[in-house]
């Protein structure tokens, strides 16, 4: 990571001291109540009565009590800068997967495998943004991804077969009869910041781009051209520059359009309007690498944490992550499990994931290879998608 040699070392010898638990900075002099494991998640709209919190309640140790608390996702990593400053952070917090580099660097989180979490067993791929340097400082439970949905209503009323898209060619001459038959062609979202930039990157590694080489690439031009023209054309509309999400998929549901990038989590949705869904397809051919998404588990810096208290944090983390509670975990958070046996047992349950399993094995994480540098690279990447989407 770019000058963050020192920031890590000083990281390292604080998370050395919580996992060691010294004993002359633990019990009475901590302000906290020592019988409570307080747990921080980026997901506020899941309330005090929700099957979440519930979930999260049962894993106390007995003895403690679980405090869950929930942040908007963009105020979580700077309540718990704070939180650590103060040391008065929380036992356990979930943090999203491209901002572990940055909790790792301000030295937030600590070595969650030294503490005694075990994390064999999980997918490298959807693990590789909470290791940083070769240590794991996260535990990522399982991952969300991006498909290419599609009407079959429009699309065979537009004598398209979805089995004939293998690359941009193809997906072009599809789109383009989708459209000639009266129809509108696909969404996405191309808002500024993480969220277009996330959708991006699909077209972008599916023309063979690199992060560490991306901003005036060939890769890059390539994939800005694609969903830019498809604005020039008319077969996107012009909202795209500002619509998120939730806005494409939106304008799919109308049911006027013949596809939608979009993720895992409309698949329920999908499936009850009858749309189906098909990978990304590559430039040549091929499927295209998507994100990985979903949050890490981490532990977040103590000065003053006992053995005892450590030992309970464990086995909360532990709770979550174990056996079938992995399963019901992600069912809950609708991720595909970081593990192929309980991704194996989702399928079997509910054939709605069945097609996006190879797509999230070849996930790739936007932090992995690239560390904190993936912070600056997303945002000229999103500054270039906005000029291109804006000029279309």
């Amino acid at each position: 990571m770019t000058n963050s040699t020192s920031r890590r070392a000083l990281a390292f010898v604080v998370a050395a001291a919580a996992v060691m638990s010294l004993a002359a900075c633990g019990g009475s002099s901590s302000a906290k109540d020592d019988k409570t494991i307080e747990f921080w998640d980026p997901y506020p709209q899941k309330t005090a009565d929700s099957t979440w919190q519930a979930f999260v309640e049962k894993c106390a140790p007995d003895g403690y009590t679980v405090k869950r608390v929930g942040y908007a996702q963009s105020d979580l990593l700077n309540n718990l800068t704070t939180a650590v400053k103060a040391n008065n952070a929380p036992e356990i917090a979930l943090i999203d997967n491209p901002k572990m580099p940055t909790a790792v660097d301000a030295g937030l989180v600590t070595d969650i495998k030294a503490a005694g979490v075990d994390v064999s067993g999980y997918d490298a791929n959807i693990e590789g943004p909470g290791i940083v340097d070769g240590v794991q400082y996260g535990v990522s439970y399982g991952s969300n991804a991006l498909g290419l949905y599609y009407n079959p209503t429009v699309l065979q009323k537009a004598g398209v077969d979805p089995a004939s898209i293998t690359d941009w060619d193809s997906l072009n001459a599809a789109i383009e009869k989708v459209v000639n038959a009266g129809f509108k062609g696909i969404t996405f979202a191309g808002i500024s910041g993480e969220e277009g930039t996330f959708q991006f990157l699909p077209w972008f590694w599916g023309a063979g781009g690199k992060l560490a080489d991306a901003s005036g690439s060939t890769a890059e031009q390539d994939a800005l051209d694609l969903v830019s023209g498809w604005v020039q054309k008319g077969w996107a509309p012009k909202s795209v520059a500002t619509d998120n999400q939730s806005a494409a998929w939106d304008l799919f549901l109308t049911g006027e359009y013949g596809f939608s990038e979009n993720g895992s989590w409309q698949a329920e949705s999908a499936a009850q309007e009858g749309y189906e869904m098909i990978p990304i397809p590559g430039k040549d051919g091929g499927v295209a690498p998507v994100p990985t998404g979903g949050e890490f588990i981490t532990i977040p810096t103590q000065k003053n944490m006992s053995d005892e208290k450590l030992a309970a944090t464990v086995k909360v983390i532990e709770c979550l992550v174990d056996g079938d509670n992995l399963k019901s975990l992600n069912d809950e958070m609708v991720y595909l499990a970081a593990k192929s046996d309980v991704r194996a047992q989702q399928v079997k349950e509910n054939e709605v994931w069945k097609p996006w399993v190879k797509i999230v094995e070849s996930a790739s994480g936007r932090t992995t290879d690239v560390g904190l540098k993936y912070e600056d690279i997303s945002a000229q990447l999103s500054e270039d998608l906005q000029a291109a989407l804006n000029k279309a």
